[in-house]
């Protein structure tokens, strides 16, 4: 992969098709490849950029302060696109929200599937499962800590395993392990996190949730959906949090479209 290189380390990037530029940002328990599945129908139309946040897949952890918001920005210049479609899942979601806060001029539409809210109030639920993820990690154990993550975010709490597809937590299982051994660098030197008002963003908008997702991002995409002037809610009845993994052929069938506008 090619990448772009600062003083805090370097972004690992990949570029596909030709078009009007779309960007695609990752879950916090994936990377770059969670969108292997929806890239070929998006690049036929568009060019696909992907990259890895700094701590996961190829992109090392930082070695000093730094904004994903402003990583962002720098790969937009470096790749010489001044306005782009930004399609985040989860806490790529929540990075691209802020980004189009921070920089407005520069997105044409947003895309956020299953996105975190820094002001939700969290279920026990979702606090049980920090909870047991911490236990886990202050025990050093790391497997235990992938378990956790994959139990939460690809099986989710309406399924059973055996009703997932076994290749799907083969392909994310190393991916959570590289961002669980880099969580404590990244969250040292983050300083994103900002809140802002989802009412002033001022593009055309489609919020996606996962049908078998947890209550509190059902209530959360739903918020979102009422928050941004003229969003659309699309639901993914046979998905759960990783909408990408779980549903990519319906996810494509709903992005393509909505980018065309």
């Amino acid at each position: 992969m090619p990448v772009l290189t600062d003083e805090r380390g370097h972004l690992s990037y990949t570029v596909t098709g030709d078009g009007p530029p779309v960007v695609l940002v990752h879950a916090g328990v994936a990377d770059h490849r969670m969108w292997d599945a929806v890239v070929p129908g998006l690049a036929e139309r568009h060019t696909v950029v992907r990259y890895d946040l700094r701590g996961f897949g190829d992109s090392p952890p930082p070695a000093g302060p730094f904004s994903e918001t402003d990583d962002l920005r720098l790969l937009l210049d470096h790749l010489g696109h001044e306005r782009v479609r930004l399609v985040g899942a989860s806490w790529g979601g929540r990075v691209a929200v802020e980004f189009a806060l921070a920089h407005p001029e520069r997105v044409c539409s947003l895309a956020l599937l299953a996105p975190p809210s820094p002001e939700y109030d969290w279920s026990a639920e979702m606090v049980a499962y920090d909870e047991a993820e911490t236990a886990a990690l202050a025990a050093g154990d790391l497997d235990a800590a992938v378990r956790v993550n994959l139990d939460m975010w690809l099986r989710g709490p309406a399924r059973e395993w055996e009703d997932v597809d076994p290749a799907l937590a083969g392909r994310l299982r190393a991916s959570v392990r590289t961002a669980l051994m880099n969580q404590d660098v990244v969250d040292e030197h983050s300083r994103d996190g900002a809140a802002g008002d989802i009412a002033t963003i001022a593009v055309p908008t489609l919020v996606g949730i996962g049908g078998l997702d947890n209550a509190d991002f059902q209530d959360i995409a739903r918020r979102y959906a009422a928050g941004i002037p003229g969003a659309t809610l699309v639901e993914f009845p046979t998905a759960a949090h990783l909408v990408a993994l779980d549903a990519p052929g319906e996810l494509t069938a709903a992005l393509v479209p909505f980018l065309a506008r």
